[in-house]
């Protein structure tokens, strides 16, 4: 059904955030695969594992994927600065231009409507994937009582109504998006190309190149100068080659072909 080595569920932990972006990628990746058995286990002859299937097929909504998107991506993020901090050889000033570096990328996420606009983009292309609606449905009706009649109320109840729409999801939670770097690399057939060659792993990719870019920009407000030819862009991610583990490997094989 998909191409490459076989994917498993991470088992969550509290204290390590990589296991919860591999579970998420992992998730998105085959959510049409995990729908697939879901449906097939509440078929099943036996009660108990039917209607725990039914019930999770239940909740994999538009609502879902959003928030599976928006996790995917944060969690991508925040994995290599996790992966520093947890190094055995962490260079305390590196970890902290990368957490500075962290800190401005998420507050772009929130400003900027070119980044919802894609992470809604994926969304969508998500839904229409797995045959899911793209209505965010009401779970149940409302009703008012009697003795509330002639008076302006907004819900009767202490929580917040969901809206079936686009901006209703930026609005309720979704400006925690995704900052596509594809003009730093994958806008570039070639560069696809090159990394797809030496099998690099794209989303973490993509995201290294994300956290570099940030870098770059912090070295520029500091007065310091940034790097101008490919050694020393070695040179400059040799600090952090353990975090940006794919750029530095494909910068490191660009200098011999």
């Amino acid at each position: 059904m998909f191409s490459g080595p076989p994917r498993e569920l991470q088992r969550l932990s509290d204290t390590r955030w990589a296991c919860r972006y591999i579970a998420c990628r992992n998730l998105m990746d085959r959510l049409t695969a995990v729908i697939r058995v879901l449906e097939e286990i509440s078929d099943e002859p036996n009660p108990t594992r039917a209607v725990e299937a039914r019930g999770l097929l239940c909740q994999i909504d538009i609502k879902f994927i959003a928030l599976l998107t928006v996790f995917r991506k944060v969690l991508g993020d925040t994995k290599l600065l996790s992966d520093m901090l947890q190094s055995s050889k962490i260079d305390l000033c590196k970890a902290i231009d990368l957490i500075e570096t962290l800190r401005q990328t998420l507050e772009e996420y929130r400003n900027e409507g070119e980044t919802f606009n894609e992470l809604w983009n994926t969304v969508i292309e998500t839904c229409a994937n797995c045959n899911i609606s793209k209505v965010i449905k009401q779970k149940r009706a409302t009703q008012t009582a009697s003795r509330l009649d002639d008076g302006v109320v907004t819900s009767t109840l202490g929580q917040r109504t969901q809206v079936d729409s686009k901006e209703a999801f930026r609005h309720n939670g979704g400006n925690t998006g995704s900052k596509s770097v594809k003009q730093q690399l994958l806008e570039g057939r070639n560069g696809v190309l090159f990394a797809e060659a030496y099998g690099s792993d794209l989303p973490d990719l993509k995201n290294e190149i994300n956290q570099a870019r940030r870098l770059f920009e912090r070295n520029r407000a500091k007065g310091k100068e940034t790097p101008t030819t490919l050694m020393d862009l070695v040179k400059f991610l040799d600090p952090f080659k353990d975090v940006l583990f794919e750029l530095f490997r494909l910068c490191k094989l660009s200098l011999f072909c």
